[in-house]
């Protein structure tokens, strides 16, 4: 259903000309280790204002929107949430105003998924995603996504990290230091055994 489901969206976002990149737990599966995931998160290179422009494709997608007021919503959350109907799977469409998140948008691959070519965001911004949450489960993505991608540009990953540290004060350049680590380590068990 999850592929149905991609290839419906990057279909009717492509025929309303609206840019975005999949991200989350679906990037995952595509760059790193295969995992669980319920939901589809997208983000758009749209402002909260555009929100009609977007509702219209959803419509087209036919995909329940799940709050009373999406304008008042998406400007207070940047967020659109949806569900598919019949399968019961999230979709949720995040708006995005910063400059990381336009050119992240731009870097954005082309992946065949099923029959359609779906944006999934490239390897190195999952991974600047992933570091920024930093949950458990963002970190083990992340290490999955290295193995499989160990040409990853590190450079581009610890430059937009490092401005994302000062803006919010937290210790992403690190977090990601010790990812690396361990990854390298994981690699080297793996080869040598």
């Amino acid at each position: 259903m999850f592929q149905e489901l991609l290839e419906k969206i990057g279909r009717a976002l492509e025929a309303h000309d609206i840019a975005y990149m999949v991200i989350g737990g679906q990037a995952v599966l595509v760059y790193g280790e295969p995992r669980l995931t319920k939901d589809i998160d997208v983000t758009l290179a749209k402002e909260p204002e555009e929100v009609e422009e977007v509702i219209e494709a959803v419509n087209k997608m036919r995909l329940d929107i799940l709050v009373d007021d999406p304008d008042g919503f998406v400007s207070q959350t940047y967020v659109l949430p949806t569900q598919e109907p019949s399968s019961g799977i999230r979709v949720d469409f995040i708006f995005s105003s910063s400059d990381y998140e336009r050119q992240a948008i731009r870097r954005a691959r082309s992946v065949r998924i099923g029959k359609a070519l779906v944006r999934v965001a490239a390897p190195e911004d999952v991974i600047i995603h992933k570091i920024i949450a930093g949950r458990p489960r963002d970190l083990e993505d992340t290490k999955g996504v290295l193995l499989k991608n160990p040409d990853v540009d590190t450079e581009y990953i610890r430059r937009w990290l490092g401005n994302f540290e000062q803006a919010l004060s937290q210790p992403f350049l690190r977090r990601f230091e010790e990812v690396l680590k361990q990854t390298q380590k994981r690699k080297e068990n793996l080869e040598g055994g």
